[in-house]
């Protein structure tokens, strides 16, 4: 990291909307970059020490992007915050026109709007932001899953194993593909949350 300079504050006196219980304001910071690559330590680190949720523009060569991860207070204590995996739109020049703030009637619902931009995939019309989030950590953990897969299979010489590891990949890019279309059986999350 180059330089972090605190760009704007979106909060009610700044923007004249109203804050929600979890969203009170929006840090946004910006990045200047030594190389096209940044650790998300770095980010998690100022993620920690700033008790609101932040937004991040990085900047290198002329070129920009965002990133964000979905933070939130924790219900366990109110005093600390619960953030997500890190989800970036792609580089773009940086004179290329900004898109503008999106229309909401709270600072939570353009919060929520902030990141849908940002995030990868598509919301279902039925799903809230901790969902979405949720299923996009879901599939990244799947994803890796099925590279850990592909790459057993790859070393292993035994026919009988190679097909049991082939019917484990088969299972595990089905249950993948059932992820990104939102159709997942929630059956793995339903015994760890009654287990608590």
């Amino acid at each position: 990291v180059d330089q972090i300079v605190w760009r704007f504050k979106l909060a009610p006196e700044t923007i004249n909307l109203n804050p929600t219980k979890t969203v009170a304001e929006v840090q946004v910071f910006g990045l200047s970059l030594k190389t096209g690559k940044l650790d998300e330590a770095v980010l998690r680190a100022i993620d920690k020490a700033i008790p609101f949720p932040s937004i991040f523009e990085l900047t290198w060569r002329a070129k920009r992007k965002a990133t964000a991860a979905f933070k939130r207070p924790s219900e366990a204590d109110s005093a600390k915050w619960v953030v997500s995996e890190y989800f970036a739109t792609d580089w773009v020049p940086a004179d290329a026109p900004r898109e503008p703030l999106p229309v909401a009637l709270d600072l939570g619902a353009l919060y929520n709007r902030i990141l849908t931009a940002i995030m990868p995939t598509l919301a279902h019309a039925d799903e809230d932001i901790q969902a979405r989030v949720d299923r996009i950590e879901a599939i990244r953990a799947k994803t890796r899953d099925v590279e850990r897969i592909k790459a057993r299979l790859n070393r292993e010489k035994q026919f009988n194993r190679r097909v049991a590891i082939n019917t484990e990949l088969r299972k595990a890019n089905q249950e993948l593909a059932d992820l990104q279309q939102g159709n997942a059986v929630r059956a793995e999350s339903q015994p760890a949350a009654t287990n608590k």
